[in-house]
């Protein structure tokens, strides 16, 4: 998008919020995954590269976490902030001008 209209529409900051929040979707389906299949390895190196593997994915979903939640797009101890939050992106992409 052109960064001139980003800025009168306030989506340069809502393209960073929405491409973290993506990775964040992103990274907690790939700690489930290497959950599930830790739990579903047939040898013991197999677990233990997988184990690795789910610990590396636990440490990037904290890191994103932690950006997000300082940047203040995340509030994971405070549903009701997050709602307002999601309400209000919510009605900024309806708002959006169409082209």
């Amino acid at each position: 998008m052109n960064p001139i209209i980003e800025n009168l529409t306030g989506m340069n900051a809502l393209s960073d919020q929405v491409i973290a929040m993506d990775l964040l979707i992103s990274a907690k389906s790939g700690v489930r995954n290497y959950a599930m299949a830790v739990t579903e390895s047939g040898t013991p190196e197999v677990k233990e590269i997988l184990t690795r593997h789910l610990v590396e994915a636990i440490d990037m979903h904290e890191q994103i976490s932690a950006y997000l939640t300082e940047k203040g797009y995340y509030h994971a101890w405070n549903p009701n902030e997050q709602f307002n939050l999601d309400v209000q992106n919510i009605n900024t992409a309806l708002n959006l001008p169409t082209l």
